[in-house]
């Protein structure tokens, strides 16, 4: 057992002294997520078997044009359907050992080194979930979250997202454009404004259009070299926020990679945020998981800082993704 009787409650109040701070941190170390949380897309779910996403994948069909005494329709239209996606878990862990607490005896001494792991604790759990919004949700066993890699798929014909088969469902199919498949030759900086330009067309039905662009390092080069000094149009909110950014048409361009960074080599994600969401938990946001616990054949204690849910989309085919 520890040495310290009151140590749970030291580690407990150093806890929640930093609530509420990791929850919003975790959107620095990533500009989707930045943009998310900016647009009041981070929704979190109360609970339930899975995060249900509802989706508009059809117009009313009940339109039609009239005159006088012409009979109107006035059937039923079925226009909302829904996505299913799992939670997804992650945890990271505090602990102590008896030594620890009598080498740091004193109460604030003892507040500093909890403190300490807490937030390096917190930072770890926040730099993985932001990476794991790039992913493609199959590591450790398909328990990461569905990142953009699952999502916004090379592959827009094949495959299910959000327990939907793609292949059945066109309204379900992101747009990609492939520099050598269907571009004719492979992305570069001569051709990428001709390439960002196809695909911007693509992933545009009026008003509605793309309001954010992440690239890795080449991609991010390559559209940076094609502009000329003059051309040159940075974004103030994104450059405020942190990032790295360009502007094409009215959609920042954002610089994901850098080092440590988790955009996916050689690509360039077209995302509309206004159907992306980050569906934490309400119970499981960045925050302490139970009480403390310890090992009967250890002289330490340990503590749990958890998150619970996923990342979701409402639309697909208004993302789009620039390849090779």
């Amino acid at each position: 057992m520890p040495t310290s009787p009151n140590l749970g409650e030291i580690i407990t109040t150093t806890l929640r002294n930093r609530t509420g701070k990791p929850a919003d941190a975790v959107s620095k170390n990533n500009a989707l997520l930045n943009r998310l949380l900016e647009k009041g897309k981070v929704d979190t779910a109360d609970g339930g078997r899975t995060i249900v996403q509802e989706i508009e994948y059809q117009e009313n069909g009940t339109f039609k044009r009239y005159a006088g005494y012409d009979l109107l329709n006035i059937a039923p239209s079925d226009v909302l359907t829904a996505a299913e996606f799992d939670w997804k878990q992650a945890v990271a862990a505090i602990s102590i050992s008896g030594l620890e607490q009598m080498q740091n005896s004193g109460k604030e001494v003892m507040i500093k080194l909890l403190a300490a792991r807490i937030k390096n604790a917190q930072k770890t759990l926040r730099n993985n979930i932001a990476l794991d919004c790039y992913s493609d949700g199959t590591a450790d066993g398909g328990k990461q979250i569905g990142g953009l890699q699952a999502a916004v798929s090379t592959s827009p014909t094949s495959g299910t997202y959000g327990g939907i088969p793609r292949a059945s469902w066109p309204f379900w199919q992101n747009q990609k454009f492939s520099g050598v498949n269907d571009g004719g030759g492979a992305t570069s900086s001569t051709n990428v404004q001709t390439y960002m330009n196809k695909l911007w067309y693509k992933t545009t039905r009026g008003a509605d259009h793309p309001d954010l662009i992440v690239a890795d390092n080449n991609y991010y080069g390559f559209y940076h070299s094609s502009l000329q000094t003059i051309q040159r149009i940075t974004s103030d909110k994104m450059a405020q926020a942190g990032f790295t950014s360009l502007k094409f048409m009215n959609a920042d361009v954002v610089l994901d990679g850098g080092y440590g960074g988790g955009a996916p080599t050689n690509s360039m994600y077209f995302l509309n945020t206004e159907y992306i969401y980050l569906r934490p938990h309400a119970q499981r946001n960045f925050v302490e998981i139970g009480g403390e616990r310890v090992n009967p054949n250890q002289d330490a204690l340990v503590k749990l800082i958890g998150w619970m849910g996923n990342l979701t989309t409402s639309n697909m085919f208004l993302q789009g993704v620039l390849t090779a």
